[in-house]
């Protein structure tokens, strides 16, 4: 079994035990998993090129050890919980047995529609227990899953689709969300008319049942082809270092990023920091809120509780419907031991008030976990004492859709916890803080950007389709060291608190949305000639979007602008997007080589207007004044 500690005492040996002789430690924890064919070498690096390479030469298939290995001891333990949008409909349970047999049909009928091994595949669907069976089916025949949030525009999905060439999309007809009915196979449907020439087949499940388009011969429904398959699918074998999935991030410059995690590395990291952050315990029931859209669904709703046999739930709808109750009602209905979520869900539901916790028997959590973003002290304290009750230790877990897993947190019940630090890096992560120029800062209570100076197992290969690129954004820097684009405080004791990210990327609600991107899709606007996009400080969502826009002409109708300027991020990139506040102003502020000078507009957008530093710099230093006056006009 994955080694799990269980003391801080331990921690600390295991720690220095792992950096001292990280091949030793990683062979350890590998070695608990079934493989095909052993490794030669643990691991070869080369940060400079970037090229990494864990257990080389190993053959294993993922899913053997999510599903297959544990079907003789636990076979018909639930393996998977699934709570709908709606709480009147009935909640649904897969065993390991029942979960194995609906991969191999879903398996079976990728093949059946000529999906191969390292083939690509895109889901666009929402939190069903199918989206779960297709990316475990894709892993079992060796195509790569490419999993895009289903609340992104036609034209993003687009995008994904055509840089990561997929062979075939899955989606539903329909996506419930709160008291909200999406047409997602519309939104399919669209992006496919735009030129996404590699998708030859389509596979709709049927969610709502209301009425679709179906194009013939491309589109099938899901209940006509995968109920139909045997029961059984032999794994592929995979190499340790052949592509798993791919997923997209957003970047500093417009593009989105096609992270490629791979096989070997991802499936012994995930495990090892699931059990280890989560302290899971044999009958436990874990429950991760997060979209297997993004990287915490990946790795902590699929991949890393059922590597290590765990019950893990997977829900459909929103926190607030049809109440501000609903997290904690299924709580109690499920008894669930280890509940990970956001801090913009904890502050949105804080917002709510304590009455809706205090209606529900919360007793049986053990561990609360938080993911995304910083949380703050408030939002802290509230989770601690309202759904905690002063017993849970909260694990505020930092790591990124690159990292793969976890790689600071704290161990909940083995030490204190200090409110609002991520604290701990993880066995085998090594964190360092340099300063600017890229020299380590060695004293312990420091502040500085956030590096990992030697690899780990789960850690990004390339970015899909441009390799340069991945050097260019993480390697290229500080030299020999992975830089995570965050910045970071550490304290006499060595715990790390996260301050956040110092590029051009926002973190709304715990999403990463690049500011390029989304100044692309507002200069889009036909009344837009140019506009810049910041973050700032947001009640709920921790970051909120604000934009600067020059426009053509005057707005008469500021409001009404603001509107049309939605309407168009949601088109192109999706309303996650969606600027919070829109200041009209008739210039930014730019250097002379032409490069805005974002802290200048974050100080401003933050209400932060008395101490902008040097603006002596600008080519129109006199913009200041005028975007610092017109702040009360931002919509």
């Amino acid at each position: 079994m994955t080694l799990q500690i269980k003391s801080y005492s331990e921690y600390k040996k295991v720690y220095k035990n792992s950096v001292d002789n990280p091949e030793k430690f990683w062979a350890a924890q590998a070695r608990t998993f079934t493989w095909m064919k052993k490794w030669d070498e643990v691991v070869e690096w080369d940060f400079k090129k970037p090229d990494v390479k864990w257990f080389v030469g190993g053959k294993l298939n993922i899913t053997e050890n999510c599903l297959d290995r544990h079907l003789k001891r636990s076979g018909n333990k639930t393996a998977l919980i699934w709570e709908p949008n709606d709480p009147s409909q009935p909640y649904k349970t897969y065993t390991y047995n029942e979960l194995y047999e609906a991969v191999c049909q879903c398996a079976n009928m990728l093949k059946a529609n000529g999906i191969k091994k390292g083939d690509r595949v895109c889901f666009y669907m929402p939190m069903v227990p199918e989206l779960t069976i297709g990316v475990l089916a894709c892993a079992r025949i060796g195509a790569v899953h490419s999993v895009v949030f289903a609340g992104f525009s036609a034209t993003a999905l687009a995008d994904r689709i055509k840089d990561s060439e997929c062979k075939m999309v899955i989606c539903s007809d329909y996506n419930f969300r709160g008291g909200k009915i999406i047409p997602v196979k519309e939104v399919v449907d669209d992006a496919l008319k735009q030129r996404c020439k590699s998708v030859e087949t389509v596979i709709v499940h049927q969610n709502s049942g209301d009425k679709v388009k179906m194009k013939k011969n491309r589109d099938k429904w899901w209940h006509d082809e995968v109920p139909r398959r045997r029961k059984t699918c032999p794994a592929v074998e995979m190499d340790s270092e052949d592509m798993l999935f791919i997923l997209y991030t957003s970047g500093s410059t417009g593009k989105p990023k096609g992270v490629v995690h791979t096989c070997g590395g991802y499936m012994v990291y995930t495990c090892f920091t699931f059990k280890n952050v989560f302290q899971y315990q044999k009958g436990d029931v874990y429950w991760c809120t997060a979209d297997i859209g993004w990287i915490t669904g990946h790795s902590y709703i699929i991949y890393g509780p059922l590597l290590a046999g765990a019950t893990t739930m997977m829900f459909e709808g929103v926190p607030t419907y049809p109440d501000a109750g609903r997290f904690w009602h299924i709580c109690e209905k499920h008894r669930v031991n280890q509940f990970y979520t956001a801090p913009t869900a904890i502050r949105a539901l804080m917002a709510q008030g304590d009455k809706w916790p205090s209606h529900y028997d919360l007793s049986s959590i053990k561990t609360l976990g938080s993911v995304g973003e910083p949380i703050n002290e408030e939002a802290w304290n509230w989770y601690n004492e309202k759904i905690g009750k002063g017993k849970a230790p909260i694990v505020d877990t930092w790591w990124q859709t690159e990292t793969g897993g976890i790689m600071i947190s704290p161990l909940p019940g083995l030490h204190k916890v200090k409110p609002c630090y991520a604290m701990l890096p993880m066995p085998g992560v090594q964190p360092c803080l340099v300063d600017a120029d890229g020299k380590e800062i060695r004293k312990k209570e420091a502040e500085g950007l956030l590096c990992i100076k030697y690899p780990w197992p789960s850690m990004i290969r390339t970015t899909y389709g441009d390799h340069e690129r991945c050097r260019q954004v993480y390697f290229s820097a500080f030299e020999d060291k992975y830089f995570t684009g965050d910045g970071a405080r550490r304290d006499k004791q060595g715990m790390y608190r996260i301050i956040g990210r110092v590029d051009d990327v926002i973190n709304v609600s715990g999403h990463r949305i690049g500011t390029a991107e989304v100044e692309n899709a507002i200069n889009e606007h036909p009344q837009v000639i140019e506009s810049a996009v910041v973050g700032y400080p947001h009640d709920i969502k921790g970051q909120g979007i604000y934009a600067y826009v020059i426009t053509e002409g005057e707005i008469a109708d500021p409001v009404a602008f603001k509107k049309s300027v939605h309407e168009v991020v949601t088109k192109v990139i999706g309303p996650i997007a969606k600027p919070d506040k829109i200041q009209i102003v008739p210039g930014l502020p730019k250097t002379r080589s032409g490069k805005i000078m974002r802290r200048i507009l974050r100080k401003v957008a933050s209400g932060d207007m008395d101490n902008l530093g040097d603006v002596s710099t600008l080519l129109n230093p006199q913009i200041v004044d005028s975007i610092k006056s017109s702040k009360d006009e931002a919509v």
